[in-house]
């Protein structure tokens, strides 16, 4: 006998209404390996064809929201990664998370009824008709007309996968919520009897349900006959199924009735596909399974094994060809630039109201056995950084503790800065004191490179602390997709940003150095980067392991080069942004913006050489020249403006050290 469970390692659940999701994801985590198996909730957006893809976001938003009542319903130790995908059809969706995951199950719920009374799972789900199915009382009943033909056995979006699914499928019909006490498999024998028996026996040691194998004979069967079977069953059982099982051979002369006979004492009907009917197109699992389910009045499951081509005339698998390559053609097209930007865009554009439940992402957070870092770097901020500590403390530590870590890393502020974040209960280090065998360069991606040193949580978020309205979503709206989505790596704020001229709040103003040279830069040469909206926003976060791995520029172009450099090694897919809403800062003068805008240039030609192995430029300076004039002198002034760039952390061995020594995060309060 083989072990029954755990039975899938990787299964997909679309999900169409989170409302009736709660038995389809109890179905299909008892089919997961609870160490390594992991469960994945998917939203479909479709976007009409007239529309471009990044026109879904909001609603990509709004189905994140609705994911995350699935993510309530695992059971303990269940690992549910919701997942988003936005398309112009769902079924393209489902197939292309399918092969991306590697998924070995996809379970889809099963919705209303189709024509000739054939179920039909659903996405999105039918269910309009059951309140118009039942006459008013005292109402003659009107025979009703023959339905017309349909198109679809189940639903187009379905057929379409159970075509060409690249893993097996199950199709659940929920008739009650459980707890199943009787399990009854009927089975013939093949692989879809196989994968039903084993995907019944997973259920039933999750629920403690007894387990029945039904082997049917035709009526009549002689002795031997009869002796042969219950032999072959009790020997098929004994491989595929737990102890206790039990075997139960009948006669009957009609298949169909005798198997819902045996379901009406059964709480769980599972079944494989039948041979599909010859001649009819539409049938994809057999006509048999799908008469039972719409018959049975317990919950039904049907399985089916990964097709297999077989006896096909020559004019169907030439069919099948030029649909493939239309698929293919389809893929291709959207793997140009414009259109990956243009669904990343709507697929990984989150807003801060998203992750507003901050017990949620606690409860996130220790389920994934992950610890937080917040960094704010500080550079005579004595006005502001007082009132950003104590928010940060008492948010984001003492009244939920989603930060283990704050850290105040300061770039030798000759004002009350050190003294003032000390006093409101943050952990302060001046970088120059960090590492001091590798020395110390002035400015803000200096600070945040050794900040990576001086902090030890898997997630590392930092925020700007020239913030006069400063809230906690500036942490927790880029902590959050980090700790809800493992496929993200580094996430990005964004904001509006008005600017104070003459002490007037102007609203739009601010953001020029983005609007007049990042963003033309990024477009021009880092497409894929063009759908950020603010590249130069300093609240940011990323995992340890991509931080480290990467440089750090050391002054103005550490954003840009934080973007350009994790593009590179993790992709787009792996990279997000999110709206914080509104931030108001100190704006520089028109000097100070030049000043930044030539270092984030030379950075973008840095880049550039290094992406195609070649001098582009004869001569990249790194001294700026700035003309002065008084009512008797003209004169420039040469400022030596040279980003310098640190190496990946991973590669300094004092960080390699700290980094296999391990320890605990350092008390955020001070106090452990």
């Amino acid at each position: 006998m083989i072990e029954p469970t755990p039975l899938r390692m990787r299964v997909l659940l679309p999900v169409a209404n989170p409302a009736t999701a709660e038995e389809l994801v109890r179905v299909a985590a008892s089919l997961l390996d609870p160490k390594a198996g992991t469960l994945t909730a998917l939203g479909i957006v479709e976007v009409p064809e007239e529309m471009p893809l990044s026109e879904g976001a909001a609603r990509a938003r709004q189905a994140r929201r609705l994911l995350q009542r699935v993510l309530e319903y695992g059971p303990p130790g269940t690992r549910i990664e919701p997942i988003v995908r936005i398309g112009r059809r769902a079924a393209d969706g489902i197939l292309e998370v399918a092969r991306e995951e590697g998924s070995d199950l996809v379970v889809f719920g099963w919705a209303g009824t189709g024509g000739h009374g054939m179920p039909r799972p659903g996405i999105p789900a039918a269910g309009a008709d059951t309140a118009a199915a039942a006459p008013a009382p005292g109402r003659r009943q009107r025979k009703k007309p023959a339905p017309p033909p349909v198109e679809h056995v189940y639903s187009p979006t379905i057929d379409a996968v159970l075509r060409d699914a690249p893993c097996d499928i199950a199709v659940v019909k929920q008739r009650g919520t459980g707890p199943w006490r009787r399990v009854l498999v009927p089975v013939r024998g093949g692989p879809h009897a196989e994968l039903a028996v084993r995907f019944a026996a997973a259920i039933a040691e999750r629920d403690g349900a007894t387990l029945t194998v039904l082997h049917l004979l035709p009526s009549g069967a002689s002795a031997a006959v009869r002796a042969q079977a219950e032999k072959a069953l009790v020997a098929f059982v004994r491989r595929f199924a737990p102890e206790g099982a039990e075997s139960v051979v009948r006669e009957t002369s009609n298949v169909r009735s005798a198997i819902l006979r045996e379901a009406a004492s059964a709480d769980l009907l599972v079944m494989g596909a039948s041979a599909v009917d010859a001649g009819n197109e539409l049938s994809l699992v057999g006509s048999l399974p799908e008469e039972v389910a719409e018959r049975a009045s317990c919950s039904v499951v049907v399985v089916r094994t990964r097709e297999r081509i077989g006896r096909q005339t020559f004019e169907q698998l030439a069919a099948r060809a030029d649909t493939l390559a239309a698929v293919e053609r389809a893929a291709e097209a959207s793997r140009s630039v414009p259109a990956r930007v243009d669904r990343w865009f709507g697929e990984s554009n989150f807003h801060h109201g998203e992750y507003d439940d901050l017990e949620r992402l606690v409860a996130l957070k220790e389920r994934r056995g992950l610890t937080v870092s917040l960094v704010l770097p500080a550079l005579n901020e004595a006005e502001t950084i007082g009132p950003i500590v104590a928010r940060a403390r008492r948010d984001l530590i003492e009244r939920v503790p989603l930060v283990d870590e704050l850290l105040v890393i300061d770039s030798a502020s000759t004002d009350d800065t050190v003294r003032i974040a000390r006093d409101a209960g943050a952990r302060v280090i001046l970088h120059p004191d960090v590492l001091p065998r590798y020395g110390s360069y002035r400015g803000k991606g200096e600070a945040l490179w050794k900040s990576l040193y001086e902090t030890r949580g898997d997630i590392v978020a930092w925020c700007d602390t020239d913030v006069r309205d400063w809230s906690a979503r500036m942490a927790y709206g880029t902590i959050g997709p980090l700790l809800e989505e493992e496929r993200l790596q580094y996430v990005k704020g964004y904001y509006q940003r008005p600017i104070v001229e003459g002490g007037i709040l102007r609203e739009g103003g601010g953001g020029r150095v983005t609007e007049l040279v990042a963003r033309p830069l990024v477009n021009l040469f880092f497409p894929e980067l063009s759908g950020f909206i603010q590249p130069l926003a300093g609240e940011y976060a990323g995992r340890r392991t991509l931080l480290e791995s990467i440089p750090f520029f050391t002054g103005y172009a550490v954003e840009i080069g934080h973007l350009v450099d994790a593009l590179e090694r993790v992709g787009l897919a792996g990279l997000g942004q999110v709206d914080l809403d509104r931030r108001v800062h100190r704006n520089q003068d028109l000097e100070g913006l030049s000043r930044m805008s030539f270092v984030i240039l030379q950075a973008v030609m840095r880049r550039l050489e290094e992406r195609h192995r070649a001098r582009l430029f004869a001569e990249l300076g790194s001294t700026m020249k700035l003309p002065r004039s008084d009512d008797d002198r003209l004169s420039l002034e040469v400022i030596e403006l040279a980003d310098h760039e640190r190496p990946p952390m991973i590669r300094i061995p004092e960080y390699l050290e700290r980094r296999q020594a391990g320890g605990a995060v350092p008390d955020p309060l001070g106090i452990g």
